[in-house]
């Protein structure tokens, strides 16, 4: 049974057919998926989903394009989100310098204020990291200590990087995009981080893996990662299930 470590089931783009998806999840061998809050709103919804479906869990944290909307209320109410027992971690909070909607030094200082929430907490982070590499290793290392731990999600940086997480404690997430053809470098982590290091994801709705078309992502297109993966290393499925499903469950203490 595989574990979609990060999606937006919450989303208006599940809203449909959720129930359905959710029912099926484990017909399909998709034992439970990660719902990943990205703003104030998305995370209360991402909770109140966790607390309906039983193998549904949410993470409550806001992105870095949307931490223009922040202050310390959104930390307080983030704080109490988290006292659920649905919610396993702080995310997706990090840094994006793709899209560049909030200015940088806005987006540095809710990531650090959120990491701090989540080492008060004793909650592990999921982090987005968009052409923001080392700016997001650097915040990282800069708080590290023993209270802090997390997933990088989407992995995007290179092995060199990768290594560097791993050593730190870290997890790499590896997404859809490594079915593509042009994604080298997510390959080359993908065979070079240890499974025992590796999560896999969605990213659903999007980030749709190669194999699957054009259609809408979700859970059920993680198995095409886990293929990948397993391809990519000369292994088999059922290890990268088993492995990376234990990943998930050691890291959220589900």
């Amino acid at each position: 049974m595989l574990i979609d470590s990060h999606a937006h089931l919450h989303l208006e783009n599940f809203k449909r057919d959720r129930d359905r998806l959710i029912k099926d999840l484990r017909r399909e061998g998709i034992e439970s998926v990660i719902t990943s809050g990205s703003s104030m709103k998305s995370s209360r919804e991402a909770m109140k989903l966790a607390r309906k479906y039983e193998n549904i869990y949410a993470t409550v944290g806001v992105h870095p394009c949307c931490t223009d909307e922040m202050d310390e209320k959104s930390i307080d109410e983030l704080r109490e989100l988290s006292k659920d027992k649905n919610v396993i971690a702080i995310g997706e909070i990090g840094l994006d310098y793709h899209h560049m909607d909030v200015p940088i030094e806005i987006q540095k200082k809710w990531f650090k204020r959120q990491i701090e929430l989540a080492k008060e907490l004793g909650l592990p982070i999921v982090v987005h990291d968009r052409k923001a590499n080392q700016d997001t290793f650097d915040i990282i290392s800069e708080h590290m200590d023993e209270r802090l731990r997390g997933v990088i999600h989407c992995y995007s940086g290179d092995v060199e990087l990768a290594r560097k997480y791993v050593e730190m404690g870290f997890y790499i997430s590896i997404a859809g995009p490594v079915t593509y053809k042009s994604a080298t470098m997510l390959k080359e982590v993908a065979r070079a981080i240890p499974l025992r290091n590796l999560f896999v994801e969605t990213d659903s709705p999007s980030l749709t893996p190669g194999p699957a078309g054009r259609r809408r992502n979700e859970p059920l297109f993680v198995r095409y990662v886990a293929v990948e993966i397993a391809n990519l290393k000369g292994i088999d499925l059922d290890m990268v299930e088993k492995i990376t499903t234990n990943n998930v469950k050691k890291l959220y203490e589900i």
